[in-house]
């Protein structure tokens, strides 16, 4: 696709590199990339991307931006919280580049997966979890499109390309299992490094350019790890698995099976049920349950203690996560115990955890305190 005389010059310090010139920017004109996630990793991702003058530009994600997104996701600013993220970043990426066509996805789900991988060129995987994460490296594999992953933890991060019809391997044969349920927290519990998340998008868009004007070597078979308290970069070699489930040489995984990613990383459901203590309960029937019995409802916040200096709520007893096994004598087993955190995933884990070790009134709170702000105390601050 030719260049016009604007984009000539919109793009002259690409054309001034005799690997790429122009030959290779009219290959990024009329490339396809699809990147997952406008969060930490997608907003690099995005705004290098239409910045290069990559012609065609989707963005999917299911979520609306909120006030502890911009430390790190910097392709929204404050006037943007509440709005979709996919407006959000679709309205900055116009405004970068006018030259590129630039379109909103919702969630990527096993109904659509395949087809919509197929109708782009390359892939940019930058969710935040690992259900997804398989979802997008099986859907990835059975559309024969190479996917750029990357990752981050706390001030860690990693980036590779999972290619198998290009002889590198998928994202199960280098882990074919997830992690345990519980094993590894996300950024909302354990904290992430903003600037990580730089780094390790502009290194996927970075890949997604090489792949696209086939300049360099992609990280194809290998995978690049930044250590960003020491500043230190080191590249593992990635085999692939013959015997692997999807891309192996008797595949097992031919299709996209809902029931396969539902429980990729679901909590184990408890085996101690109660019809009078339910597993779990939202905000509005907390209330209820606090504002009916407080003699024998406990309210315990299993958040970090600079979580509990943001925002508390008034009578809640703060015992971490990390601390709740050695606090099992303090706590009352003839109490109805409502267990809440940011979201609800540590709490929930606590309730299982609880209700294991002689606890069966034990109750999370789904959503947790960023709900009760949400729905109880809009006043309260949000993070």
């Amino acid at each position: 696709m030719p260049l016009t005389p604007d984009e000539l010059v919109r793009y002259s310090r690409h054309l001034q590199l005799p690997e790429v010139g122009i030959h290779g920017q009219e290959k990024l004109k009329s490339a396809r990339v699809l990147v997952i996630g406008a969060g930490g990793l997608g907003s690099p991702s995005l705004l290098y991307l239409a910045a290069a003058g990559v012609g065609y530009i989707g963005i999917a994600d299911f979520d609306a931006v909120e006030p502890h997104n911009l430390q790190r996701q910097i392709i929204h600013d404050t006037a943007s919280i509440g709005d979709a993220k996919t407006a959000s970043a679709a309205l900055r990426l116009r405004e970068i580049n006018p030259h590129i066509d630039v379109v909103e996805h919702g969630a990527i789900d096993t109904d659509n997966a395949v087809a919509l991988f197929r109708a782009y060129d390359v892939v940019l995987d930058g969710t935040d979890n690992f259900s997804t994460r398989y979802l997008d490296s099986d859907a990835a594999v059975l559309a024969r499109r190479p996917l750029v992953h990357g990752s981050i933890y706390k001030f860690s991060g990693q980036v590779t390309v999972f290619a198998p019809h290009l002889a590198a391997p998928c994202q199960r044969c280098v882990f074919p299992e997830p992690p345990d349920p519980g094993s590894v927290p996300g950024c909302g519990e354990a904290g992430v490094l903003g600037v990580v998340c730089g780094v390790i998008g502009s290194l996927q868009a970075l890949e997604a350019i090489k792949l696209i004007t086939g300049v360099g070597e992609p990280l194809l078979g290998r995978l690049l790890t930044f250590d960003a308290l020491t500043c230190r970069f080191d590249v593992i070699k990635l085999p692939r698995d013959p015997g692997c489930p999807t891309c192996g040489h008797a595949p097992q995984i031919t299709s996209l099976d809902p029931a396969r990613y539902d429980a990729t990383c679901a909590a184990p459901p408890t085996s101690m049920t109660s019809s009078e203590h339910p597993f779990e309960i939202d905000v509005h029937k907390a209330r209820e349950l606090l504002q009916q019995n407080p003699a024998n409802v406990r309210l315990i916040d299993v958040r970090e203690p600079f979580e509990v200096e943001i925002c508390r709520v008034e009578g809640a007893e703060h015992i971490p996560m990390r601390q709740i096994p050695e606090h099992l004598d303090t706590l009352p087993k003839d109490a109805h115990l409502l267990v809440f955190c940011h979201h609800g995933g540590r709490s929930e884990r606590v309730t299982q955890f609880l209700r294991q070790n002689g606890f069966p009134a034990a109750t999370n709170i789904a959503g947790g305190i960023d709900a009760w702000a949400r729905e109880i105390e809009p006043g309260m601050p949000r993070y």
